[in-house]
């Protein structure tokens, strides 16, 4: 498995994680011609080698061939064009998610429905480009987790079609609500709608450097230049560092998690599932609950939940919002989990991904992706038991592949 680390040390835009995950290893050609699943056209993007600061970068450009083809777009025209597209199931998913947190946090800030939001700066079909582009770059170099650093606050102001604004853009500072953040001494905006959106949605953490043993550095350029600064996105590609091995290969993913936890015997048991899916949708891991015996024999149920150390604060307190308890425990841990990757495999019913896991080089599970198989099933009219067991017998009929193989 490979993870990534998106280093925004002064800003992050979509064209500059395009250039940063080309720059790191992305096929510019393989990316263009996945993007050609999108119903649109007269579209382009290029890619070149610049120098920012001293420093080579690869400046992604996306453009149109006629600027009577572009122009304000309402958001649900966006979302028709990426559910229409001949794309993995992930790949829409992901992408509908980032496209989501910016019209959602545009209509928060002008105040109406989310529906009714128009993307202006924004430019729609070239923002559609930067947004599915990532989401397939990351794919096509085999990333499974991304992480990234806090996002920088400069400071100044932007020009809008809603006229001069502070930055960051008010749509930045609503996504930035929660988050991780640092001042940099720029002026200017250094941190865009989607490139905000593309670090929240797909990363799963805004923290430190995860370990890693580094395989590639890739560098992405801004348009703009700032005095003293390098506008430049740094994006670390590698896999995680292991537990143990004696052929010195990585064996298991270690990371750190905390644990929340409370003890609950006065809770109309109605109110925990709807408890649980908001603890899970503010980013928890995981969350369940386990019967117990308190003080004088009542019975009662301990509320767990899983969580990266920075969603633990903000998923206590939704505990303590959601749940009659007074207090939390949190404790940190260590967790061990199977290196895993997704291959794709060939059934009577379509091309199908499956996720594998390894313990090293030895696969121990075969998962088939559920939401795939289920649509499968739909279309070829068979129980999804069949199509589970014919993407499980592909996949065994394979042999197992060794890390980073595409099947």
């Amino acid at each position: 498995m490979k993870i990534a680390f998106l280093d925004v040390f002064v800003g992050i835009s979509g064209d500059m994680t395009l250039g940063a995950l080309i720059d790191a290893g992305a096929d510019l050609e393989q990316l263009r011609e996945s993007l050609r699943a999108l119903p649109m056209e007269n579209w382009w993007l290029d890619a070149e080698e610049v120098s920012k600061g001293g420093i080579r970068a690869t400046k992604a450009t996306v453009g149109l061939e006629s600027d009577e083809a572009d122009g304000p777009r309402h958001y649900t025209e966006l979302v028709e064009i990426i559910e229409a597209a001949e794309l993995p199931s992930e790949v829409v998913e992901q992408s509908l998610a980032v496209l989501r947190m910016i019209a959602e946090a545009e209509a928060t800030v002008h105040g109406i429905s989310v529906e009714k939001v128009h993307f202006h700066e924004l430019a729609g079909l070239d923002t559609l480009i930067d947004i599915v582009g990532s989401v397939l770059g990351l794919r096509l170099l085999g990333v499974e987790r991304l992480y990234c650093s806090p996002l920088p606050i400069s400071h100044g102001y932007v020009d809008t079609a809603h006229g001069r604004l502070p930055v960051p853009p008010p749509a930045v500072a609503e996504m930035l609500k929660g988050q991780p953040t640092l001042p940099v001494d720029v002026e200017g905006e250094t941190v865009t709608p989607t490139g905000a959106a593309l670090a929240l949605t797909l990363s799963d953490g805004i923290g430190t450097f995860p370990a890693m043993t580094v395989e590639s550095v890739g560098y992405g350029a801004g348009s703009k230049d700032f005095a003293g600064q390098p506008n430049i996105l740094r994006l670390w590609v590698g896999r995680p560092a292991g537990a143990g091995g004696d052929s010195g290969q990585d064996q298991l993913m270690v990371d750190e998690v905390t644990i929340i936890e409370a003890n609950i015997d006065d809770m109309n048991p109605e109110l925990y599932p709807p408890m649980l899916e908001e603890i899970l949708n503010e980013g928890a891991l995981d969350a369940w609950l386990t019967p117990i015996q308190m003080k004088k024999g009542r019975p009662a149920v301990k509320l767990l939940a899983l969580t990266t150390a920075e969603d633990a604060e903000a998923i206590a307190e939704t505990i303590l919002r959601e749940s009659t308890s007074f207090g939390v425990r949190l404790t940190r841990a260590q967790r061990r989990c199977l290196l895993r990757e997704v291959i794709t495999v060939t059934t009577p019913y379509g091309e199908l991904p499956v996720k594998v896991g390894r313990i090293g080089q030895q696969i121990v599970s075969i998962a088939p992706e559920y939401e795939d198989c289920r649509r499968a099933a739909q279309q070829y009219n068979v129980p999804v038991k069949v199509v589970y067991a014919a993407v499980t017998g592909a996949a065994q009929a394979l042999g197992w592949a060794e890390p980073g193989d595409e099947r």
